[in-house]
């Protein structure tokens, strides 16, 4: 499944500080060799060249943010 520009998905990379969270795509990159990676933006930053193996879609109920 590949992924758009403002798609909420779920970081699945046990490496990473936001393994597990929910953000938004910002960005998709495609090298040269047809591999598509991400950008992801999560409320504390962002994680750059992320596969799409390490990605899933977020379920719309799955909203982390306050609404003060």
């Amino acid at each position: 499944m590949s992924f758009e520009e403002d798609d909420r998905v779920v970081l699945n990379d046990e490496h990473s500080e936001f393994d597990g969270e929910t953000g938004t795509v910002t960005q998709t990159m495609e090298s040269m060799f047809g591999d598509v990676t991400y950008t992801v933006s999560f409320e504390d930053g962002q994680e750059t060249g992320v596969p799409e193996d390490d990605l899933e879609a977020a379920d719309d109920g799955d909203e982390d943010e306050d609404e003060d």
